[in-house]
């Protein structure tokens, strides 16, 4: 298999990429830090012995999003899987007050993957076949006062990547929605998590590779969080509102 991952540089992409790696995948690996990429993608080779591409890939340079996918197919001839694992929590009180914040937070979170898939979704339609996956949150489910910047772009996500299904379901196409909860990751260190609910990157990446591999359309991981994000929807908004939630 030809996996393709976006934001290859994140904890949970990491994961992802090892594990896939030791299976036996070409990867190609994508994110804004080319050297760090190209450190992360020799390490596979040599480690695993497979074949690792590296490039750079920045979700707001929409004009870039063209050639790049273009230049992934001239290298590895065909893509099989997409993961798309970027993303950016940013600063909370600061994007109620300053647009630029929260369009970056928008920007990064949901635009640069719907950018990104305008040009990966024709590649696959007419080829009749693949996986795309894409990290949403839990945080998308239901606008909360602690993130709803974030929150709100990663909504908009899911429900994109819903129509997306809805659309290539008929044509052989996987859409998956991956809705991790908390993970001890570098995006996440600077807040007081409740510690019992952190995940580490190594458990949501194996429910991730287990979704593209067996299949899926909204993924919660780990599984419980489909249970906690149940009972947080069915709360009426006037309650809802009172409480102080994460």
């Amino acid at each position: 298999m030809k996996t393709l991952i976006l934001g290859s540089n994140s904890a949970i992409a990491r994961a992802v990429a090892e594990i896939l790696a030791q299976r036996g995948d070409t990867l190609y690996l994508a994110s804004r830090n080319y050297e760090e990429t190209e450190r992360f993608a020799s390490h596979l080779k040599i480690k695993y012995g497979v074949k690792a591409y590296a490039d750079r890939f920045d979700a707001t340079d929409y004009d870039s999003h063209g050639p790049f996918v273009g230049r992934v197919l001239e290298r590895m001839g065909e893509i099989d899987r997409v993961l798309i694992a970027f993303g950016y929590l940013g600063d909370q009180e600061r994007a109620v007050r300053d647009f630029n914040e929260a369009r970056k937070i928008v920007e990064i979170n949901y635009l640069g993957a719907v950018s990104i898939l305008t040009h990966i979704v024709p590649y696959m339609e007419e080829r009749g076949k693949g996986v795309i996956a894409a990290i949403s949150s839990v945080a998308g489910d239901r606008g909360r006062g602690s993130n709803f910047p974030y929150g709100s772009a990663k909504g908009g996500l899911s429900i994109y990547l819903s129509g997306l299904r809805n659309r290539l379901f008929r044509k052989g196409i996987r859409v998956i929605t991956l809705k991790p909860g908390f993970v001890d990751t570098p995006m996440t260190a600077h807040l007081n998590l409740p510690k019992r609910l952190v995940s580490k990157p190594e458990r949501v990446a194996r429910d991730i590779v287990r979704a593209m591999e067996r299949g899926g359309d909204v993924v919660y991981t780990p599984w419980y969080w489909g249970v906690i994000m149940g009972i947080i929807r069915a709360i009426p908004e006037p309650i809802f509102k009172r409480l102080n939630l994460r």
